[in-house]
């Protein structure tokens, strides 16, 4: 097969981006590439005005874009993650008597890809294809803490008033999101109470591939008048479990 080599170039820079968990100057994309640096700066030219690699100004450098996770989240819609993630949910679901879901980051959203809804429990508004804004939703808040500084200023720029769905206290700025983002960094978990739904509570934890970029993420939903201190730190402890399983047999990441 007859090789296309700005096709195989841009390819070439979009993998390396996406193995890295910080910037690189141009630089180094060349030198790492082995390509001449006017090629370079016209690939990455192209590819920062489509949004599959973003450009830091001030820092010289470029990551991979937000275009390029609507590309994974696609991937992942359709292929191992969302049949993997399935039976990790539905035994997870199984040992807990609560409600899971599974989800993947697209843009400022969350889409779920898997939902398995516990017997007796009741339905929930994270049914498969729904979006919901990331930054009210545990699943959300555990994939955006596994981002770039840049990559969260890209999709929450500015002063912007963040979206409420109920009257739960919730981030409103971006400047209160990167703070809550700072503590499930810390936390190794999201949580979210009656910000989605009024009545409920959610913990999730991360899908993280070979390089630590989020992947997707798996949580566990409950009625928060059955929330017992205990019983959340057990449930955080299995969503930590789970998205360690799913990681360990889609991207072979080991886990911790």
């Amino acid at each position: 097969m007859t090789k296309v080599p700005a096709a195989d170039a841009t390819l070439r820079v979009l993998s390396l981006l996406s193995r890295q968990r910080s910037p690189l100057p141009a630089a180094r994309i060349a030198s790492e590439l082995d390509l001449p640096r006017s090629t370079t700066y016209d690939l990455l030219t192209v590819l920062v005005e489509h949004g599959y690699v973003l450009h830091l100004p001030q820092e010289r450098r470029y990551a991979i874009g937000p275009a390029a996770y609507e590309v994974a989240a696609g991937y992942a819609r359709h292929a191992p993650l969302a049949r993997v993630g399935r039976g990790v949910v539905e035994r997870l679901v199984d040992a807990t008597g609560e409600s899971g879901h599974l989800a993947s980051l697209s843009g400022s959203d969350v889409l779920y890809i898997v939902e398995e809804r516990a017997r007796g429990r009741t339905s929930l508004v994270s049914d498969i294809g729904v979006r919901l804004p990331a930054h009210l939703t545990a699943t959300g808040r555990a994939m955006l803490a596994q981002l770039a500084p840049a990559q969260l200023r890209t999709l929450y720029p500015g002063r912007q008033e963040l979206l409420r769905r109920t009257d739960a206290p919730s981030p409103t700025t971006p400047r209160q999101l990167r703070e809550l983002l700072q503590q499930v960094r810390t936390d190794g978990v999201a949580w979210e109470s009656g910000e989605v739904t009024d009545g409920f509570r959610s913990v999730a934890a991360a899908v993280l591939d070979q390089a630590g970029w989020p992947l997707a993420a798996v949580a566990l939903t409950w009625e928060s008048s059955r929330s017992e201190e205990d019983r959340g730190s057990l449930l955080a402890e299995r969503v930590r479990e789970a998205a360690d399983e799913i990681a360990r047999v889609v991207s072979g990441r080991r886990p911790g």
